[in-house]
């Protein structure tokens, strides 16, 4: 449990760390309130783990989601950054903005859970290949190294050091059992950074310049403040946010196979409007549930909900000693590309054994695939594409994961819900109270026809 607990944490440290190292450079917070920051969001990041996975009421998932700071708020964040003249008020305003969202976002979490009816196979598997898909470049990004601005940026070695670590994954995974093979991306993360350092890469002044005890101290930055635009911007990343939620625990509920009904995305909606909530009390940003963890829960096949609470008990004695958070920030960027290769690409596989189900053989359906899969991969392919619109509408259009989504439920909506569908359109049609989703159920249609 706590080698596993620990590979989940390992998987999405980065994801977690880079939006308060991005946010706090723009601030202009010194090293050390930038190390508090970082603290900070990993002990929010543990506290809205705890929230998805154990569950309190009708609050969480209960699923093996993993929680931290959402990076679709980077953006508008920076621009309430630029936007704020006393840079000191920022990350006040920053909070406050996102308290109103997030509990706007709880009210209106049972409402938002009731559109489950409208992700069929056909949406659901779309949207999961876009999940892995959105997130590869992420992996390619870290293999090629830390800087992009710097002269060895995607060197030989730095992609040497990737593809190893994927070598090492890939071999334990294939020749090795039981533990060992299921802890293998945590292996191989080790033997990466082991064989990282006598190229220089990996650095451990992390480790020796952080403090031993830190507690996040409620409103460090100041009392929260509330200004109207910075609220509606991040009221809108609310809601990208919580459509990504929903596909991400749809893509989870078919991997453990558990699927999510509306109760359940409910709970989990909760959570994740909670914990954004509660999250600026201790200095954190908006939580959102973490995709690139649902592809190592698909490749481990480990499905225990206690499993990643115990990574979200590492992410809080991270948050409260940053020596031990600075473990992690040790591996060495193109060492994480290597291993989130067979992470997001595992997320991508599972997208299509669910789009296996969705009955691609219909033209509706193929279309529906085809075009929304199209939207999704413009931000990742031009990501410019979308520079004309207004900023707000880019929040949401340079989302592959939003655009597609919301793409793929109103095709389906188009091709499968207006109107009389034909007979020969009715593989995708809401399955009726007691009917089985079997072999047998589309051989009594066919025997019907």
């Amino acid at each position: 449990m706590l080698t596993s607990g620990l590979q989940h944490v390992a998987a999405m440290y980065a994801g977690v760390v880079a939006p308060p190292l991005i946010v706090g450079a723009a601030v202009g917070l010194s090293g050390t309130e930038l190390t508090f920051l970082t603290g900070a969001s990993l002990f929010t990041a543990g506290l809205a783990t705890f929230l998805q996975t154990l569950g309190v009421w009708k609050i969480g998932a209960k699923l093996p989601f993993v929680n931290g700071v959402t990076f679709a708020g980077v953006a508008p964040m920076l621009a309430i950054v630029d936007t704020t003249e006393n840079k000191a008020d920022a990350l006040p305003v920053i909070f406050g903005a996102i308290i109103v969202a997030g509990l706007l976002g709880f009210l209106a979490a049972p409402w938002f859970s009731r559109l489950v009816r409208f992700f069929p196979p056909v949406v659901t598997g779309t949207v999961i290949t876009l999940i892995g898909v959105s997130l590869l470049p992420v992996a390619f990004g870290w293999a090629q190294g830390p800087n992009p601005k710097a002269a060895d940026y995607g060197s030989t070695t730095f992609l040497s050091l990737a593809g190893i670590t994927l070598v090492v994954v890939l071999l334990l995974r294939r020749f090795t059992r039981g533990f060992l093979k299921q802890i293998a991306v945590l292996v191989g993360l080790v033997v990466g950074t082991v064989i990282a350092i006598p190229f220089g890469v990996t650095d451990f002044s992390p480790v020796t310049e952080a403090d031993i005890v830190g507690f996040p101290s409620p409103f460090h930055f100041g009392g929260p403040q509330f200004a109207l635009a910075a609220i509606i911007s991040m009221c809108v990343v609310m809601l990208v946010s919580m459509t990504e939620s929903t596909a991400d625990m749809l893509a989870l509920g078919e991997i453990v196979d558990r699927p999510a009904d509306e109760k359940t995305i409910a709970a989990g909606l909760r959570a994740d409007t909670l914990g954004s909530a509660l999250s600026p009390l201790f200095n954190g940003f908006m939580c959102s549930a973490f995709a690139q963890n649902i592809g190592l829960v698909a490749m481990t096949r480990i499905r225990s909900r206690f499993v990643v609470a115990c990574g979200g008990g590492f992410l809080v004695l991270m948050g409260l000693s940053p020596v031990a958070a600075s473990l992690i920030s040790v591996v060495p960027r193109p060492v994480l590309g290597g291993a989130g290769v067979v992470l997001f690409g595992s997320v991508a596989a599972s997208g299509i054994q669910t789009l296996v189900k969705a009955g691609l053989e219909k033209d509706n359906n193929v279309l529906i695939v085809a075009v929304s899969l199209a939207v999704g991969i413009i931000p990742i392919t031009k990501p410019d594409f979308y520079h004309a619109f207004p900023e707000t509408a880019q929040i949401i259009l340079d989302s592959g994961i939003s655009t597609g989504c919301v793409a793929a439920v109103l095709l389906n909506v188009v091709f499968n819900h207006l109107g009389r569908r034909r007979d020969d359109d009715d593989v995708t049609a809401p399955m009726e109270p007691g009917d089985e989703i079997s072999g047998s159920h589309s051989a009594k249609a066919a025997h019907a026809h």
